[in-house]
């Protein structure tokens, strides 16, 4: 039988606080979720390692570091409103935070209402964020998702502002791309 609690411990340890991850919260609801329980059944032993851990077919969980330097950049507050998009482990860590979270993990990855959510995380990558995501979000709103056209991907955060929306790099990351999320190929000479 393994002992996730020590795993827990030794994750927020030697791959979230050694990584600049200072949020005393996250750190917090991180030594406290059981990320095990996000596996399928006979994969419980990933949950902890340093790798994208494939959650669903298809779907995965980012590395700890990354998930967690995701959420601090979010700076999420009490009384928010987030969309967790394939993100459950990213969603318990912020729900613990306070904020409220709304999961859209179906097959349609974009049915997002417009204008409606402080934050928005991503677990996996996209060749680059859709517009429905952007437009989801509210006056100040901060989505945050890994871009990946190639072998490194980098994190991003958008703001929503009155001078419209900002992108800032973040970080390079690397886990597989979200299907139907792919960079689709132009037309090059």
């Amino acid at each position: 039988m393994a002992d996730f609690a020590a795993a827990r411990l030794n994750m927020v340890e030697s791959q979230v606080r050694t990584n600049d991850v200072t949020d005393v919260r996250i750190q917090d609801a991180m030594r406290t979720i059981p990320r095990e329980n996000f596996m399928p059944e006979g994969k419980a032993y990933l949950a902890y390692a340093d790798l994208e851990a494939e959650h669903a077919p298809g779907r995965w969980l980012l590395k700890p570091r990354d998930v967690s330097k995701l959420i601090q950049a979010l700076r999420p507050m009490p009384g928010e409103r987030c969309l967790a998009i394939n993100a459950p482990y990213a969603a318990a860590v912020i729900e613990t935070m306070g904020v409220a979270v709304e999961r859209l993990d179906g097959a349609d990855l974009t049915s997002v209402a417009p204008d409606a959510y402080d934050l928005v995380v991503v677990e996996g990558a996209v060749g680059r964020a859709p517009d429905a995501w952007l437009k989801g979000l509210a006056m100040g709103g901060r989505l945050g998702v890994v871009e990946r056209d190639g072998i490194v991907g980098q994190a991003v955060l958008y703001v929503r502002s009155d001078d419209g929306i900002g992108r800032r790099d973040l970080f390079d990351a690397f886990p597989p791309v979200l299907a139907g999320f792919e960079t689709r190929p132009g037309f090059a000479f």
